[in-house]
């Protein structure tokens, strides 16, 4: 239900952006958000492992410096059915973890130093599960073109408030559509990526669940992460990571949960404590 849900999802983000386009510049404005699309979903593609990993300063942590972790990472691997993915540590004191990779074969995991350190030895398996579950249902290639397409409309978003301040038409002469896109358009293109997002982050925790066969680790995991990300939120990050990450880190309140890119953690862990093995 979920893949169905993310298919018509992202099939919703892309026929927008084309719509967008076109109500800028008919045929030649279509044209042009398809290339724009093209440009920037090839460039996600190939180089978001490396812009996220540096944005974050991350670096790989070899066997030998955490071997229990490496080998958690294998076995998980194993039960999920693809290649061990690489070792990144963030230096953070803030826990939190996400993963990166364009396919399977090149998976990345990352954690910060404080996950390693507030953490128990189930709650980290229940953590890298979850990012495993992401890298094996491909959620990491999903969610950065999702992020793609998002930025392309909102890029296109500009450009129409641009053009409506000094005096531009819409396709059909009419600077009220072009006012209304500038306006709705990111709205729209936003709610759309989260929703993508939640229901990816529903089915890592599914896949975490059964990879490990121990719910309560993740679910305890997710309480502990949640606390800690609202008393100390990552500062001077990109908020438009917030969805790679397992829970949000960046600071909000009220008002900003009802935009964020993840579940409810509370809703979370109680579809973790209902699985059963």
């Amino acid at each position: 239900m979920n893949t169905l849900k993310t298919t018509f999802l992202m099939g919703a983000l892309f026929g927008f952006f084309l719509l967008v386009g076109g109500l800028m510049g008919g045929e030649a404005g279509m044209a042009f958000a398809f290339v724009v699309a093209l440009v920037m979903n090839f460039t996600m593609y190939w180089f978001s492992d490396r812009i996220v990993l540096a944005m974050y300063k991350a670096k790989e942590l070899p066997p030998d410096i955490a071997p229990r972790l490496h080998a958690m990472v294998a076995k998980l691997s194993v039960a999920a059915g693809i290649p061990a993915p690489r070792v990144y540590l963030v230096p953070m004191p803030v826990p939190n973890a996400f993963a990166t990779g364009r396919n399977p074969a090149n998976g990345v995991v990352a954690v910060t130093q404080g996950l390693l350190d507030i953490l128990d030895e189930a709650e980290v398996e229940g953590v890298i599960a979850h990012e495993i579950g992401h890298i094996k249902n491909r959620d990491t290639l999903i969610s950065c073109l999702a992020a793609a397409m998002a930025g392309a409309i909102m890029m296109l978003a500009s450009m129409a408030r641009w053009a409506a301040i000094f005096g531009g038409r819409d396709n059909r002469g009419n600077v009220v559509t072009l006012i209304a896109t500038a306006v709705f358009a990111p709205i729209a293109a936003m709610l759309i990526q989260m929703a993508i997002s939640r229901s990816r982050e529903y089915m890592a925790d599914d896949t975490a669940a059964r990879l490990t066969r121990n719910p309560r680790g993740l679910a305890t995991a997710l309480a502990k992460l949640e606390t800690v990300s609202k008393r100390h939120p990552i500062r001077g990050g990109n908020s438009a990571t917030a969805h790679m990450f397992i829970v949000n880190p960046f600071a909000g309140g009220a008002l900003a949960g009802l935009f964020s890119t993840h579940p409810p953690i509370a809703e979370r862990i109680k579809r973790l404590e209902k699985a059963a093995f």
